[in-house]
């Protein structure tokens, strides 16, 4: 690591280490998982096919843990249940910088790529984007709102119910799902010869609209954007509800149950993928310098007071 690169780093964790004592002190600290994140020290040089490494490391243990109770409890009917907690977006009101800002008390225990709060994240997504595509706002603006949804975890929700890779319930669990071959042996739905055949409770190509994707901050988000009417194009719409489905944008699963309107937009959350994972590196942006621009943005798609 160069002279600079190390003073960039050091810089780094010493600005982390301030903003989260100063968590502590108000008394919400940082979510516990923190101690058990990665370090990306060398992440300026890490590879692409170094990023969601689910096989080995020393978060091994954590991830899977994360994921066995996911999918062990992520059944049809909990899922149901979620829906009638959540998408009647009345647990409160606030604005969206707001909700963003609040993911500095989240850092994502599912996630093996970074080791800082959620909201460093979201603008580290944003300028990404931003950079390659300066004449969509919109666009833009997905990347910086995409995780807005895991404040659930902040309201009480387990984290394995808010974060992590998103998958059908009321089908067969396809094999490109994380951990599929020693996850899912506890989940009922698992033994259930209604749900466990490939199209499960669906009908063929019936569409991704269709389907009751498993409980996460991909599909609440998607529902308050809905809830309030916010005027993000469909595609942004797609980018937020289905960013986590790695199965189906990165795998080509369950491709049997889209229809044409789900092949159209595929391309969209593919190309929103490489920025939501790829622009995960130590190198944090300046957030008080961003949010001006990106508040205009909020102001011009979903303005004023949410419900969430």
């Amino acid at each position: 690591m160069s002279g600079e690169a190390k003073d960039r780093h050091t810089t780094t964790q010493l600005l982390l280490r301030t903003r989260l004592s100063a968590m502590r002190v108000i008394n919400i600290g940082p979510d516990p998982s923190l101690a058990y994140r990665p370090n990306l020290e060398n992440s300026e040089s890490k590879a692409k096919e170094d990023y969601r490494n689910f096989v080995s490391g020393s978060l091994y243990d954590r991830v899977f843990n994360t994921y066995k109770l996911m999918h062990t409890n992520q059944t049809l009917e909990f899922v149901k249940r979620k829906h009638s907690e959540w998408t009647g977006c009345n647990h409160t009101q606030m604005e969206m910088m707001d909700a963003i800002m609040s993911l500095d008390r989240l850092v994502d225990e599912s996630d093996p790529d970074v080791d800082f709060p959620n909201s460093f994240h979201a603008f580290q997504t944003a300028e990404g984007i931003r950079q390659a595509h300066p004449d969509k706002d919109w666009f833009q603006l997905v990347g910086l709102i995409h995780d807005v949804g895991k404040i659930m975890a902040l309201w009480d929700e387990p984290q394995w119910a808010v974060v992590g890779d998103t998958f059908p319930v009321g089908c067969k669990f396809q094999t490109s799902i994380v951990f599929r071959d020693n996850s899912f042996l506890d989940n009922p739905d698992e033994k259930n010869t209604a749900y466990n055949t490939e199209y499960g409770i669906y009908e063929p190509n019936c569409g991704l609209d269709n389907i009751l994707m498993s409980w996460g901050h991909d599909e609440y988000l998607y529902r308050v954007m809905k809830f309030n009417k916010c005027s993000i194009p469909e595609e942004g719409l797609y980018m937020i509800r289905f960013h986590s489905f790695y199965p189906w944008h990165s795998h080509t699963d369950y491709m049997h149950l889209c229809n044409d309107k789900d092949r159209r937009m595929l391309p969209w959350v593919q190309e929103f993928n490489k920025f939501d994972l790829y622009t995960k590196t130590t190198d944090l942006p300046d957030v008080n310098q961003l949010k001006p621009y990106y508040q205009s943005l909020i102001d011009k798609y979903c303005p004023g007071v949410l419900k969430w």
